[in-house]
């Protein structure tokens, strides 16, 4: 294990995860950080985390945001020596990078193989939390294949969760099991104090693994990609496709001219296997195409209109970040799912990026409309298998339904697609 030291600009921000307010810090701890330099001049700013030695030659692992922005790097051993380092490459969606330095025969740790590790197994975590040294800290697998909320709801790390204490200056840090060996890399901490509560993240090894080969042969990381926008299957919208069990990816959106869109894939469609495997909820979806080569062909299952169907795919490569005027607002009357609608205005569809749709004028109380978290302003394009463009469409659709039968909506609620599941009400 390693101790990363970092040196931005002056003046230069850095992320709150490595960086800790001096006079927050308890007296004992302040000697150890005391701010040095004029007053009110601007200084070099230095921020620290943890790694580990992969190779013997020099490659070392640590997370993207400890040296994400470095203008110097620096790795010291346990026995003091120091190495200025180079950035080989930096991956910001798993939160992993990778760098070298100039030495030789050094100790390495050996990476457990993937998917041995188990919920309750013991781990032990060692870095350096708060800028004191090489410690030690140990805690049990709380939970594997975590997805952590992100800006854009594409997590492509399955998590370990463990309650191993984790502080600012661990990140970066391995994870170990009780053979010693590399389970995971340590990433991120949830707290509401600044300090460790028991909820620790680890990127498995398995992503780093796949990770640190692309970064050290290429200097960054190619990822499989789909094009959809999904979200998880609840029991009524289970019960309105056709499937046993709330499982699998339900497919909210597609993009155009994506890989997706060219296999034929359709909102709606409830994704149940991707490449062979499994798809229990859409958390596990954006990891699994992740893993895929880009330009590989891959089967599809999903189940459409109660029917399952396997389509081909071929996997494209993730983009870097860089998405007729209808009748006057005529309003439906309160029906069984406790919705009251207008058609959508030319504005309105502008400004969701639809073609046509009616908006919720009025949610009913204790309604399966208010049950399922409608609101008033979300547009309704679906209902079923229907496509919504006015009033007239909704009424007819909701005439249809059947009392006790689950049927989906597909909304839009201020831009973002989404389904819900309502239970028609027996009289």
């Amino acid at each position: 294990m390693v101790k990363i030291l970092v040196e931005y600009k002056a003046g230069q921000n850095r992320a709150e995860s490595e960086s800790f307010d001096h006079d927050a810090l308890p007296d004992y701890l302040k000697r150890f950080f005391d701010p040095r330099g004029m007053p009110n001049s601007p200084r070099p700013r230095s921020s620290m985390g943890s790694g580990f030695v992969l190779t013997k030659d020099g490659y070392i692992v640590t997370n993207n945001h400890v040296v994400d922005g470095a203008d110097a790097v620096v790795v010291r051993f346990s026995d003091r020596q120091e190495y200025d380092a180079v950035i080989v490459g930096l991956d910001e969606l798993s939160d992993l990078a990778l760098l070298k330095i100039e030495a030789e025969d050094l100790p390495t740790l050996p990476l457990a193989q993937p998917d041995e590790l188990k919920v309750g197994e013991w781990v032990l975590a060692i870095g350096s939390p708060f800028g004191l040294d090489f410690s030690v800290t140990a805690g049990i697998v709380s939970a594997m294949g975590r997805s952590l909320p992100t800006e854009t709801n594409d997590n492509y790390v399955p998590f370990i969760q463990t309650d191993v204490a984790i502080n600012p200056g661990n990140s970066g840090g391995p994870l170990f099991n009780l053979a010693g060996e590399v389970v995971g890399v340590n990433s991120q901490i949830y707290t509401r104090s600044g300090g460790s509560i028991g909820l620790s993240f680890a990127i498995p090894v398995s992503v780093v693994r796949d990770v640190v080969d692309q970064l050290r042969d290429g200097g960054q990381v190619k990822r499989g990609w789909l094009g959809v926008s999904i979200q998880n299957v609840d029991k009524n919208l289970a019960e309105g496709f056709g499937l046993d069990r709330p499982r699998g990816a339900l497919v909210v959106d597609v993009v155009d001219e994506s890989p997706a869109a060219e296999a034929g894939l359709q909102s709606g469609d409830v994704i149940m296997t991707f490449d062979g495997e499994s798809i229990e909820t859409s958390s596990q979806l954006p990891h699994v195409v992740g893993l895929v080569k880009p330009g590989s062909q891959v089967e599809v299952s999903v189940m459409r209109d109660g029917t399952l169907r396997t389509l081909s795919v071929e996997v494209g490569a993730l983009p870097e970040r860089s998405k007729p005027v209808l009748a006057s607002a005529q309003s439906s009357a309160e029906n069984l799912l406790g919705l009251v609608v207008k058609n959508a205005d030319q504005q309105t569809l502008e400004a969701l990026g639809l073609s046509a749709a009616v908006v919720v004028e009025k949610v009913v109380p204790e309604s399966p409309a208010a049950a399922q978290g409608i609101l008033p302003g979300d547009a309704i394009t679906m209902v079923g298998s229907s496509p919504i463009r006015s009033v007239a469409d909704f009424d007819n659709a909701v005439a249809q339904l059947d009392p006790g039968q689950s049927i989906p909506l597909r909304l839009n609620r201020r831009g973002s697609p989404m389904f819900r599941g309502l239970r028609v009400p027996s009289p």
